[in-house]
């Protein structure tokens, strides 16, 4: 027989999982394919609060049930230590002697191969198969450099998998079902993790205090953004208390500001049918630029923030015309904690302590300036809000 092995967390399995089983059952002309939920993955670290390695297997069993011919295996599951492919294959090999093994990985995985444990083994044990996670020709150019790399380096067989994909993480699906919104799950495994409480769904996120706070939110962030978010909490903190705001609705404002940043524009779009949000054509047009618009709308509706938190986070990457102090806090806050890195932001920073209309000014210039080099459309916010402070500091001169 022909047995495919398609390993992984599967922290949480999702829609993605599974339609890359039925294409690989298919694709690859497959009899079986093992789905090998790792109890300990070798490559990274789950995040805290995921189910344990046997809720996960569960969650497989309930994902892959509607999918002919694919099997949930808990090998690794009953081997200690960590999860290493190589060690999974010799005993699939050992189990199956006249089979024939064919390993499955997406094509971030191919990318890295050579770091795994013993890859020449790995390679002698079961013919390799990468298939796409996402539809960028780019990154599957990538894959079959790699492919042709692999096969002089190793004697390696590969097969590149032309296969329908659903562009979505298992990350992506842990931050969607904690801001409460659709996850790319069959249903039945949708209903466990809400039935449980898994990741972050049971969790009351309301009357956090500010450490609590920030706890929570910054692993919901990408790990290079964190600095960021840390920074312009911060730098809206103190601003806060240069200028006679409140400090602690600056700092939880700075924590939130970027909530929704890690999404892609599809999931923006889940928010805001999750949350009915009324949207204009240019902003369906444009769901990357939203993330403002659904961290505010979280910001109040899930974590219980006060208006002026959220609809400071609402306007943190346009301005607008008039905004109260928080609001002005907070933009300037994000354009210019000490983690950016941009010609005029010294001079942004040392002049947003002398007076701080000119340094939103200033930062709404150079903003604009910025989207103008890359030859996009102003938001008609942010130059509302240029004309308006324009006018106010030519009035105190």
């Amino acid at each position: 027989m022909r047995i495919g092995v398609y390993g992984g967390s599967f922290n949480p399995p999702h829609t993605g999982h599974v339609l890359a089983a039925s294409e690989l059952l298919r694709s690859l002309r497959l009899d079986r394919l093992l789905i090998v939920p790792a109890a300990d993955p070798p490559h990274k670290s789950l995040p805290a609060g995921s189910p344990s390695p046997e809720q996960r297997l569960e969650l497989c069993k309930r994902s892959f049930a509607g999918v002919p011919g694919a099997e949930v295996c808990d090998l690794e599951l009953r081997r200690p230590g960590k999860s290493y492919t190589v060690d999974t294959l010799t005993t699939l090999r050992e189990r199956f002697p006249e089979d024939e093994l064919c390993l499955v990985m997406g094509s971030d995985m191919l990318l890295s191969f050579q770091t795994w444990r013993e890859p020449e083994r790995i390679a002698a044990l079961a013919e390799l198969a990468a298939v796409r996670r996402d539809e960028r020709p780019e990154t599957w150019e990538q894959v079959l450099r790699q492919a042709e790399l692999l096969r002089q380096r190793f004697a390696a067989r590969i097969v590149t998998v032309e296969n329908r994909c659903v562009e979505i993480s298992s990350t992506t699906v842990r931050r969607l079902l904690a801001f409460r919104a659709p996850a790319c799950l069959v249903p039945e495994a949708e209903a466990l993790i809400l039935r449980e409480g898994w990741y972050l769904t049971g969790a009351d996120f309301r009357n956090l205090s500010l450490e609590a706070l920030r706890d929570l939110v910054l692993p919901l962030h990408d790990e290079g953004r964190r600095a960021h978010v840390v920074g312009t909490s911060d730098t809206a903190g103190a601003l806060a208390q240069r200028w006679g705001a409140d400090e602690t609705a600056a700092r939880r404002a700075g924590l939130l500001h970027d909530l929704t940043k890690a999404l892609g524009g599809k999931e923006q779009l889940h928010i805001c049918e999750k949350y009915a949000m009324i949207l204009t054509p240019t902003q369906r047009e444009n769901p990357k630029l939203l993330h403002a618009k659904t961290g505010a709308v979280l910001a109040r509706t899930l974590f219980g923030e006060s208006e002026a938190v959220a609809e400071a986070i609402r306007w943190h990457t346009t301005g607008r015309a008039g905004m109260t102090l928080l609001e002005k806090i907070l933009y300037i806050a994000d354009y210019m904690e000490p983690n950016r890195v941009f010609s005029g932001v010294e001079a942004l920073r040392e002049l947003v302590w002398r007076d701080l209309d000119r340094a939103v000014l200033l930062g709404l210039e150079q903003a604009m300036a910025h989207v103008r080099r890359q030859g996009k459309t102003l938001d008609p916010d942010s130059k509302a809000a240029w004309e308006y402070y324009r006018k106010v500091t030519e009035r105190s001169e």
